[in-house]
């Protein structure tokens, strides 16, 4: 049995039982002060197969007559439920507001003739159903607010949901803290903040996703017991019954006398960061939206403003079990360029790092009219929808007995990625992108993902470098006849740069993934079309831009605080006797010693202008020339240890162009 509130209707409530095979029945009670509770049939509906076939929750959805609940087996379920359905009980009409007394005896026959009458209901089948959605534990509750259904379960996470043509989608998933296993439900309070109540071993905990941190910790002996909470502007209190004792836990809302200065963004180092772009809010001036990745394992979407100096975080993005080492973009700011919406920005985020785990969102980011003359924090709405995830791994932890076996993959660590540009075909009905990773285990792999199946598959790998590959980069060669080339660099440990073209597997594998419906053995990149010693050691950065002559700057970045640039051309074949790439250096320029320390950074502004950023708090702006790079001018910056920079260019009233750089570290800096 549980009860579920009626959206609209103070007075009833409905009731919800499931009985033998699976039948759900759902009763509404309207009470009245002083009269015995009426009760009237409204539907019967059909749990899905299963060991524990109940529910366990249950929610009426605002927006239309739906019913959304959870059961035992971790399904969360959508049935029609609408109001002028239902058999009445002789007598006990709620519609028509009858107050006559009825004695308890004749309530009670009226309930008996109620029930006894549900065969003239059909068995209504689930309009939607996410199967195991929470594990075999069970859903523990579901809610709904703003438009937005959040489940809870025993698997630690909660779930944001909305409807799709009457189908139940899966936004995001949450994990709130570590250890929290058992979660009960949500309370989303007055001031913006969303509370989890949940237990940890034998406590009950209150968890603020605000703040991240414990407000309650109870000992109660854990959640196999009855309980009940409440909270209000003046008091909290927590009832349960131990020992055949009821219990109860009373707190009064004291003034906070703990003041945050600054509030940070990560708990630890930020090691990625990228542009996606601006919003223009009313009352506000432009903000930037940035994304960070960081060694705490999370992914932060902010908002940055350039008058008031705040950097307010809009989502956090908790699914890597591992460090957040590299981010990639593709739509306003990305190679795409095509995701920019008519009401703000769209873009497909790229998130990997440890455990050879890859993550992919969708994000919708917009200036929020209502509430933009409020706060900063409010004045963008972040709209976060989780696409797909990799893990090379997945197969192995699918077996039995793993442990008596010896593990093939090892932990692999995902160093950069570079989406592919201009893969996405019109022509297909199903048209994939494709993405570039540089893997710590010597290899570079591309992957494919199928945004609206929901699939990142390995569709091309080759371990060329044999040592670890610390870079890559993906650009598109258009030649005089229109014919394109998709084109890789990739740097390693060695110092050295190979570029590839991965048109062919491209095409392949798109041809393999559509005839597959999505499944396929990876192929062979191949060889490297040419491959060059640019530093002595480690390459930490690496950009490749194009020129007006149709060639290309590749500059890079060393250990060793070195910057070398190379020129190339791209030629392309006709005949049978020269068909393929070709390409040729043109020129090649070293600066040695152009840092103390190394270089994490650098951009190609234009075709004579370089931007340098190294571990040594240095901002160098280098002018290449006849005779090689000649520093302009040195800038020093306050983030310690940096990892990564990105640039962008802003066009001025008078047609001036601006350079803006943001770096990421021990910090986040904009210059």
């Amino acid at each position: 049995l549980s009860w579920a509130p009626r959206p609209g209707l103070p007075s009833a409530a409905a009731l919800l039982a499931s009985g033998p095979e699976g039948e759900m029945l759902w009763l509404d009670v309207a009470h009245r002060p002083g009269q015995a509770p009426c009760v009237r049939l409204m539907g019967r509906y059909l749990l899905p197969p299963c060991k524990q076939r109940w529910h366990t929750c249950a929610a009426f959805l605002p927006q239309g007559e739906l019913l959304v609940c959870g059961d035992r087996r971790g399904s969360l379920l959508l049935f029609p439920c609408s109001r002028s359905s239902g058999w009445a009980a002789e007598g006990t009409s709620i519609a028509s507001g009858v107050t006559n007394s009825v004695s308890e005896d004749s309530s009670t026959e009226s309930e008996q003739s109620c029930l006894s009458h549900k065969g003239v209901l059909p068995l209504e089948s689930p309009l939607s159903m996410l199967f195991g959605l929470h594990g075999k534990t069970g859903v523990t509750s579901v809610t709904c607010h703003k438009g937005y259904i959040y489940s809870t379960g025993r698997d630690g996470v909660y779930r944001q949901l909305h409807l799709r043509d009457q189908q139940l989608e899966v936004l995001r998933k949450y994990r709130p803290c570590k250890g929290l296993q058992w979660i009960e439900e949500l309370h989303f309070t007055s001031d913006g903040d969303l509370l989890v109540l949940g237990f940890h071993a034998d406590n009950f905990v209150v968890w603020s996703s605000r703040t991240s941190e414990n407000l309650h910790c109870i000992p109660c002996g854990g959640g196999h017991r009855s309980w009940s909470y409440s909270s209000s502007p003046w008091a909290e209190v927590f009832a349960f019954i131990k020992s055949g004792d009821v219990m109860l836990y009373y707190c009064e809302a004291k003034p906070c006398e703990q003041q945050v200065l600054l509030a940070s963004l990560h708990g630890r180092e930020i090691t990625c960061v990228r542009r996606l772009g601006t919003v223009e809010v009313p009352g506000h001036a432009t903000l930037n939206v940035l994304v960070t990745g960081s060694e705490d394992t999370t992914a932060c979407v902010l908002a940055l403003s350039e008058h008031s100096r705040a950097a307010v975080p809009l989502a956090r993005l908790s699914d890597h079990i591992s460090s957040v080492r590299t981010l990639a973009l593709t739509g306003p700011t990305g190679p795409g360029d095509d995701g920019f919406g008519n009401e703000g920005l769209s873009a497909l985020l790229f998130s990997a790092g440890g455990r050879a785990q890859i993550e992919c969102y969708r994000l919708l980011c917009a200036g929020d009219l209502e509430s933009a003359v409020e706060s900063l924090e409010s004045a963008v709405a972040c709209q976060v929808i989780h696409v797909a995830s990799h893990r090379l791994d997945e197969h192995w932890e699918r077996k039995k007995n793993r442990h008596k076996l010896v593990k093939m993959d090892p932990e692999t660590r995902y160093m950069s990625l570079s989406v592919v540009p201009g893969t996405s075909t019109k022509q297909l009905l199903t048209p994939w992108k494709f993405l570039a990773a540089a893997c710590s285990d010597g290899s570079v792999r591309v992957f494919g993902l199928l945004e609206a199946a929901r699939k990142l598959v390995l569709v091309a790998e080759s371990f060329h470098h044999q040592r670890c590959v610390l870079k890559v980069e993906a650009f598109l060669h258009t030649g005089t006849a229109g014919e394109r080339r998709h084109l890789l660099c990739s740097a390693a440990t060695d110092g050295s740069i190979a570029f590839w073209d991965i048109t062919d597997p491209i095409t392949d594998a798109t041809d393999a993934l559509h005839q597959a419906e999505g499944e396929m053995q990876p192929l062979a990149l191949g060889a490297p079309l040419l491959t060059i010693m640019a530093h002595s050691c480690g390459v930490n950065s690496l950009h490749v831009s194009k020129v007006p002559e149709g060639q290309y700057l590749v500059a890079s970045g060393s250990d060793d605080g070195s910057i070398h640039i190379c020129l190339l051309e791209v030629a392309l074949g006709r005949g049978e006797a020269t068909a393929g790439t070709c390409l040729q250096v043109l020129e090649r320029v070293s600066r040695p010693c152009a840092h103390a320390a190394h270089v994490t950074g650098i951009r190609v502004l234009r075709p004579d202008l370089l931007l340098s950023a190294s571990v040594d708090q240095r901002l160098t702006l280098w002018h290449r020339g006849p005779g090689g790079l000649v520093p302009l001018s040195t800038t020093f910056f306050h983030v310690p240890d940096l990892s990564e920079l990105d640039c962008w260019e802003v066009a001025e009233a008078g047609g001036e162009l601006r350079y803006y750089c943001v770096l990421c570290g021990q910090g986040l800096e904009m210059l």
